[in-house]
């Protein structure tokens, strides 16, 4: 289903709205309290448990989609393999869609944007369709990548999605920006934003295996994210039992989108800095002096 109002806002041709329960737009973007934001098609479902489970399970609140790339550059074997790129970004879209219906989502917007165009700054044309789907539905919270991962366009859209937020008027900004870990995790981090994602296992499983191009196209995103949340929840603490079976780590950015604001690099580095000292004090507390160099 097309939302003319706001497709008529966006920078690409392929560009689509979808609204599993087919609400009015205007109803369904009202709506929406949590927002995520992914490169690509699959990553949501793999970085963005909590919001995802916290929606589904009540009528208050409402999470949306929006996928920037069209997936078209995916790796692709077995029966996926004869796909070519115009199949490959169909496919992908309606891997997406499914998702969004098992999860109830709210919306997903797919931007149709090719990954190697958003990895070449600035890229105006992303921020400004970020601009126009925050300025419709003005959630709450704005989960996206975080800006150490070490996917290039993973970082791309981090930088968009800040940028875009600093031109909303502070009114209309969201309360947090978090950032979420795919390619690169953020255990190491000193003191990242933990969510107990435990009960909602069930359901992220299914909505990852919607995305059969990927898993069984050679790359089992499935088990590997199920995998780091397990093991977030067993090395959590060390002298404590688990109290979750299931936990997901994010970075909070929200210091991005106040005024004023570092620039995403001093963040970065700060954030960096944070852990240098954390592993600095470890080793000054458990290991004795260095030996004095005669």
């Amino acid at each position: 289903m097309l939302m003319s109002q706001l497709i008529s806002h966006l920078q690409q041709a392929g560009a689509s709205v979808f609204i599993p329960d087919e609400t009015d737009e205007g109803a369904a973007f009202g709506r929406i309290t949590h927002l995520g934001i992914g490169a690509h098609p699959d990553d949501l479902e793999f970085m963005a448990w909590h919001p995802i489970i916290r929606c589904a399970s009540t009528a208050e609140q409402w999470f949306a989609a929006v996928t920037c790339t069209n997936g078209q550059g995916s790796p692709r074997q077995g029966r996926f393999a004869g796909l070519d790129d115009r199949e490959m970004v169909e496919l992908r879209r309606q891997e997406q869609r499914a998702a969004a219906r098992l999860g109830n989502y709210a919306a997903h917007v797919s931007l149709d944007h090719a990954s190697h165009a958003i990895r070449t700054p600035p890229c105006t044309a992303l921020r400004a369709d970020l601009l126009a789907v925050m300025a419709r539905c003005r959630p709450q919270c704005v989960y996206t990548h975080n800006p150490l991962d070490r996917h290039d366009t993973h970082v791309a859209v981090c930088a968009a999605v800040v940028d875009a937020i600093r031109c909303l008027p502070r009114e209309q900004r969201p309360e947090r920006l978090y950032g979420c870990e795919v390619w690169r995790s953020l255990d190491w981090h000193p003191d990242p934003s933990t969510f107990d994602v435990s009960d909602g296992q069930t359901l992220m499983a299914r909505l990852m295996r919607q995305f059969t191009s990927q898993i069984e196209g050679g790359k089992r995103y499935d088990v590997a994210t199920l995998g780091r949340k397990r093991a977030n929840a067993t090395w959590q603490t060390a002298h404590e039992t688990d109290q979750a079976t299931a936990i997901e780590y994010a970075l909070d950015m929200t210091t991005l989108i106040e005024n004023p604001g570092p620039s995403l690099r001093e963040f970065t580095r700060d954030q960096i800095a944070r852990f240098a000292d954390d592993v600095d004090a470890r080793l000054a507390r458990c290991t004795p002096p260095d030996p004095l160099i005669p």
